[in-house]
């Protein structure tokens, strides 16, 4: 537990602590009345309450439509399900932005159902809340679809035998066994919907803010730092008490269960009820998660003079005509070697507070789990500012090293690798490890021979959802990045807040690019991941 108390308490704890104390602390002494002056005012009550019920809306919108699709990803084998299973991930990488260009273009004015229906959705509560699905249907299918290929089905088979239903034996035996990963999956999506910023800003317009969006306008926009620093205070406490209270909860539900290699658990779909399932989730996925997309590469391609691949020359030309101190496309190597920095520091951290959390428990070990998930739900905007005066000195100015970039990312992956291969090995029966040494075996070679077998698909899954919200990570990559050195996300919200149509065509080639990468990325390790995990069990 050392080495990750050390790295959130250096890198989120005093970041983070730092701007507050800016906004509360005067020449006077703390200004701790201003807490309560803020969370009284009215239009702050408003963004609180709204803050809310949106993100428990869209929390509850994303498990009933992706809970189906992990079973589907989990159980039912059929032609394209890994080039799916990829897809399906994309959007998580794509920046807020991106993501609420995406929607503005498919549901907004001049939009593909303006077009089609006249039917606009922007400025209203439904465009948010089908794109926070859009954003975080993937957390629901491979949290839960991880730990739900590696169950048991025998189980289950068993207790229909014994004369329960379909739905009784799955209520009564896999339900439960579920239910860490379906908290964990909960917990992250209400966490990123919590802290929305981009999705909203773009498509909510005026009428609706988040605490996040309301945390950006009072700093950059009215300069207001004490309202940010309460603001900040107030997201803080509510997504502690929803961290504490999912941990106090949490150990009610483990118990140790029966893990198999998922590719025995996979099988051809029979019957009319699982290919109705199976037909309704790709329906679900063309219409919510392709569509999106497809309008962004449509977008790509529709330059000025014809459909052609001009945006896309013209991002190599961007560093020639001053647009950008180097070409956007250099972005992309810049992502890739921040990204692979950060799943690593991600999985050596997040990997050590997993094994911590899964073999003790008590009031601090439920303390430090719900550290682990804050920087999930405080604000983005708050740990990049932090970051710059804070890591600014000796001994630790990091300012200027490109180091820094990675290790923001990874606040935000640490948790995804934590929740990943938690359920997974607290599942192991302990006595497994406990005949493992009374055969002899010390502690180090009973991890490598018990755990690491069962929990590698685990830690392949985690690696993936590192890595793709690094190469997304945006909200503090973009205070932090140096301009010779931007990441993919950042050289996008660069050319969005650019006017014209070609600086918007190059955003829509760029974010096509940044899909393909992802893509890649994902097919490769869900290669690995197959080869790895073939006849090991």
């Amino acid at each position: 537990m050392a080495v990750p108390l050390a790295f959130f308490g250096l890198f989120f704890a005093y970041p983070v602590a730092a701007i507050v104390g800016r906004g509360l602390r005067t020449d006077t002494g703390w200004q701790f009345g201003r807490i309560g002056e803020v969370v009284t005012r009215p239009d702050i009550a408003d963004v609180l309450w709204f803050t809310t019920w949106q993100a428990v809306a869209s929390t509850a919108l994303t498990l009933v439509l992706a809970l189906p699709a992990a079973y589907v990803f989990a159980r039912l084998d059929f032609p394209g399900r890994q080039v799916l299973r990829a897809v399906v991930t994309v959007p998580f990488v794509l920046p807020t932005v991106v993501v609420g260009s995406a929607f503005l273009a498919l549901v907004g004015r001049g939009g593909l159902l303006d077009e089609l229906w006249g039917v606009r959705l922007d400025t209203t509560v439904w465009a948010i809340l089908l794109a926070h699905v859009f954003f975080n249907y993937a957390v629901v299918v491979r949290t839960v679809g991880g730990l739900w290929a590696q169950l048991d089905p025998r189980q289950e088979e068993a207790a229909r035998v014994l004369g329960a239903g379909r739905f009784a034996a799955w209520r009564r035996v896999t339900l439960p066994a579920l239910a860490p990963a379906v908290g964990a999956a909960t917990l992250m999506v209400f966490l990123f919907t919590f802290s929305s910023f981009g999705v909203v800003l773009i498509l909510g317009g005026p009428a609706y803010a988040t605490l996040e969006v309301e945390v950006y306008r009072q700093t950059a926009q009215l300069l207001d730092l004490p309202t940010a620093a309460v603001l900040t205070l107030v997201q803080f406490a509510a997504v502690g008490a929803i961290l504490a209270l999912h941990a106090w909860t949490l150990r009610r539900r483990e118990r140790a269960l029966k893990l198999v290699d998922p590719s025995r658990t996979a099988v051809r779909p029979h019957g009319a009820g699982q290919w109705a399932l199976l037909g309704g989730v790709l329906l679900t996925v063309a219409v919510l998660i392709v569509a999106p997309l497809a309008v962004l590469v449509e977008r790509s391609f529709d330059a000025p003079g014809g459909y052609g691949l001009a945006f896309y020359r013209a991002l190599q030309d961007a560093a020639a005509t001053g647009t950008f101190v180097v070409a956007p496309l250099e972005a992309v190597g810049n992502s890739l070697q921040y990204a692979l920095a950060a799943t690593a520091i991600a999985l050596a951290i997040g990997g050590l507070a997993a094994a911590a959390l899964a073999r003790r428990a008590g009031p601090f070990l439920r303390g430090f789990d719900a550290l682990l998930m804050l920087p999930l739900g405080v604000s983005a905007v708050t740990v990049g500012f932090g970051f710059l005066i804070t890591l600014d000195e000796p001994p630790l100015d990091l300012r200027t090293s490109w180091i820094l970039v990675p290790l923001a990312q990874a606040l935000v992956g640490v948790p995804f690798v934590v929740r990943t291969m938690l359920p997974v090995l607290r599942a192991v029966d302990e006595r497994l490890r406990e005949a493992a040494a009374v055969l002899g075996a010390p502690p180090l070679r009973v991890w490598r021979e018990v755990d690491l077998p069962l929990v590698r698909r685990a830690v392949l899954i985690a690696a993936g959802f590192a890595f793709a919200v690094s190469l997304g990570e945006f909200g503090a990559t973009v205070f932090i990045a140096r301009a010779d050195r931007p990441t993919l996300p950042v050289a996008v919200a660069r050319l969005l807040g650019r006017a014209g149509e070609l600086n918007y065509g190059q955003a829509m080639a760029l974010s096509t690019i940044l899909m393909l990468v992802c893509a890649v990325s994902l097919l490769l390790l869900e290669r690995l991941r197959s080869d790895k995990t073939s006849g090991e069990f």
